[in-house]
């Protein structure tokens, strides 16, 4: 029975009918259905696999559809493609089946954890998130209705809505010390885009970059895409190292605001060091502000960008963290020689924001909104911070050095005995606790193990039970 072959797992994210189509495909291209072999009906095959007569029924239309069966009405199907021999596949179905030859690019990737392999569903205490819960979801759904309104009599613009970026000028400048014109300013479809977008303009193969190490993953693939020769820089307590003894390179990325992941602040002194030996034209530096909206124990320390008299430096930010994760804008202010090359690589390669969010999110940014939810949500990460630093002091002292960030949404807890953060992980992410590895964020050999965990997305009650969970685990 063709039912036997087939093995249905109803709570897979795939879904019954695609599970089914796929399967049956397997067995068609493996040779298991031979060419001409008569399926059963879709009914009886619904009712021995206790599904649905549709999702047979889908199944069925999908395979005619791609050649591999010959369905009519008030017929059963009938196999049409000759597989070859159980368990191997021939001709155009050995072609489905061969495996894909990667670039070079893409096979690092699969070695990485990054995006994190667990994305499915939110858990405490995953790093890198605000709290969409806290987020005025009914003040942002009348923007975007106001402008979906408008949109009808909306001439079609510039990618770069002006309104935007004039907000976005203004709002930088008095919060974080950025010198830019409105025209300097790209609205892009996420922080990532933007690291994209300068890599295809700047990076020819071969050409070397420094990163952070450890550091953002997101940084090192987006330049080893184009590429370049991606090397890691050691951190001390300011964040990434000055290298006198290095040739300087083509560009460095770093975050000076708050180093992702440790948190710490790059002191001015040390801004100016980099500044110095980046000749200009020859050497342009990334400052990425991924979540420079959320300082707690002092002032926020000015961009580098500011301190940038000769137009090398770029400035990265997102929305995704101060608003919630799923409104991805980012922006890129850019040096003025490099604007209108950027702007054509942005059409080019199609790293376009939608219009209607950009004109939604300049009104909530205009109305007051976007910085009344950025007062409330400093005071409520600031208790959710020390609430969980405090709780990992506690109850982990003998095991984990915690590092308290003097901002940000996330925070260090080095290991203090052994390297076995990977292991750690492994258990609290199998407890439901997703927690990062800090060994993972290496792109060499790792010299720093232990847990990044994330604060900002979680109620106190919700931490406290993850720490309940973590006490369990270790």
């Amino acid at each position: 029975m063709i039912s036997a072959l087939i093995d249905l797992n109803r709570a897979d994210d795939q879904g019954l009918m695609a599970q089914l189509t796929s399967q049956l495909r397997s067995l068609i291209a493996g040779g298991r259905l031979g060419k001409g072999r008569v399926l059963p009906s879709s009914r009886r095959l619904a009712s021995d696999l206790g599904v649905s007569r549709n999702t047979v029924t889908y199944a069925f239309e999908q395979l005619a559809a791609e050649g591999y069966l010959e369905a009519s009405h008030g017929r059963r199907p009938v196999v049409t493609v000759d597989g070859g021999e159980p368990g191997k596949a021939t001709s155009a179905a050995g072609a489905r089946a061969a495996k894909p030859r990667l670039s070079p690019w893409a096979a690092k990737l699969k070695q990485t954890d990054w995006p994190m392999s667990y994305q499915a569903s939110l858990k405490p205490l995953r790093p890198g998130h605000g709290d969409s819960r806290e987020f005025p979801n009914e003040v942002w759904a009348r923007c975007l209705r106001r402008s979906a309104v408008r949109a009808a009599r909306r001439e079609l613009g510039p990618i770069n809505r002006p309104r935007l970026r004039e907000l976005l000028a203004h709002y930088l400048a008095t919060s974080r010390g950025v010198r830019a014109t409105a025209d300097q300013i790209l609205i892009l479809p996420s922080a990532q885009a933007a690291l994209t977008l300068i890599a295809a303009a700047l990076i020819s193969p071969g050409d070397e970059v420094w990163v952070e190490d450890p550091g953002y993953p997101g940084a090192a693939a987006a330049f080893r895409a184009s590429g370049a020769r991606v090397t890691g820089i050691r951190l001390d307590e300011q964040g990434m190292q000055r290298m006198p003894g290095l040739a300087a390179p083509k560009l460095i990325f770093m975050t000076p605001s708050h180093q992702h992941p440790t948190g710490r602040l790059m002191s001015l002194a040390r801004r100016t060091e980099f500044l110095r030996s980046s000749m200009p034209g020859k050497t342009w530096i990334v400052e990425d502000d991924y979540d420079g909206e959320f300082h707690y124990d002092s002032r926020p320390v000015p961009a580098l960008q500011g301190l940038d008299a000769h137009g090398r430096v770029f400035y990265v930010g997102t929305f995704a963290k101060a608003m919630t994760a799923d409104i991805r804008l980012g922006y890129l202010v850019a040096p003025p020689a490099l604007v209108s090359t950027l702007e054509i690589a942005q059409r080019h390669i199609g790293l376009i924001a939608s219009s209607h969010i950009q004109e939604a999110l300049a009104e909530f940014i205009a109305d007051g909104h976007f910085l009344a939810h950025l007062r409330r949500m400093r005071r409520l990460y600031h208790a959710r911070r020390d609430h969980l630093a405090e709780g990992l002091e506690r109850q982990f002292g003998e095991v984990l050095s915690v590092e308290v960030p003097s901002g940000g949404i996330q925070l260090v807890a080095r290991l203090k005995r052994g390297r076995a953060d990977q292991a750690a992980v492994k258990r609290l992410v199998a407890a439901g606790v997703e927690t990062r590895a800090l060994s993972s964020l290496a792109l060499g050999r790792p010299r720093d193990h232990g847990l990044l965990l994330g604060f900002a997305a979680w109620r106190e009650s919700e931490i406290s039970a993850a720490l309940r969970t973590m006490a369990s685990c270790f």
